[in-house]
């Protein structure tokens, strides 16, 4: 089977929702993450979660020795430009993997082995979760040096990077590396992606697991899901019967949560069904 690894720095403090976003790791056994984060143990993790304890300031010392720039950023949001660069920092935490990922924390997986199935690794190099955009919160990319070095083709990523203010480097510079006029008409651009040679070994498929924005639904309009389904691993919404999504991106729902949850004692031992509303999570 081939071989995955998620790489996630993270710093601060775990949040509320961490026993749900583990769980979901759990449930996903032949995929591999590594944390690289200042906020302790993460209690519960199962064996394909490491946390490597390193703080912000010598993590950022660390990537900017790799990538040969000056890197000290105040905030740990700033990290975020760093996803496409990360399996080259990390290079030596990938040998024996055949992808590496980037992946944020404010989600919960599904089943990802059937939407990223070995026929579809074995095509891409690169598949993003949206179709216009790279998909900062969960993209894979092939461990060979062409796409641990892909950022290096952005030009000017040295100074994209280096600055202190966060620039949405991969969602940003980074996509426009494989997709160029986007909003043209779908022929033209179709054309345009085949003189690509970027374009032509990635895939960009809208797996709608970020809604309540302003990509359409799987319909077409803009009803969104009012509560999303976790049982045993699989990933359900209320309103699309056995449609599996490989994760939920609940961004647009966790400003309005309060951390109803603490990080310790029986909040970590959860059932095997819940589910996520705006209202938080509901140990169904």
């Amino acid at each position: 089977m081939t071989r995955i690894r998620i790489l996630i720095p993270y710093f601060g403090r775990w949040p509320h929702w961490m026993p749900f976003f583990v769980a979901s790791c759990r449930a996903n056994p032949d995929i591999d993450w590594l944390l690289f984060s200042d906020c302790g143990e993460l209690p519960g993790a199962p064996a394909n979660v490491q946390v490597r304890t390193i703080g912000f300031a010598e993590y950022c010392r660390l990537a900017g020795a790799r990538l040969g720039i000056p890197f000290a950023p105040e905030s740990p949001y700033k990290l975020c430009d760093l996803k496409p660069a990360l399996g080259f920092i990390h290079a030596e935490d990938l040998e024996g993997y055949d992808f590496w990922g980037f992946s944020d924390i404010d989600l919960v997986y599904g089943q990802l082995r059937r939407y990223f199935t070995d026929r579809r690794l074995a095509r891409y190099e690169l598949l993003s979760t949206h179709e216009r955009r790279i998909s900062g919160h969960f993209c894979l990319l092939r461990n060979n040096v062409r796409m641990r070095e892909a950022f290096r083709a952005v030009e000017g990523w040295q100074g994209l990077l280096a600055d202190p203010q966060h620039r949405a480097f991969d969602e940003a510079a980074f996509s426009r590396l494989f997709i160029r006029r986007k909003n043209w008409p779908g022929g033209l651009r179709r054309l345009l992606d085949l003189a690509s040679p970027w374009r032509r070994c990635s895939e960009f498929a809208e797996a709608y697991s970020t809604p309540n924005g302003r990509i359409a639904w799987v319909d077409g309009g803009f009803d969104f899901p009012r509560r999303w389904l976790w049982d045993n691993g699989v990933l359900r919404t209320d309103r699309d019967g056995e449609r599996e999504f490989p994760y939920f991106h609940f961004i647009a729902w966790k400003t309005g949560w309060h951390a109803a949850l603490s990080s310790s004692g029986e909040d970590w031992a959860l059932p095997p069904r819940w589910s996520i509303s705006a209202g938080g999570f509901h140990k169904d």
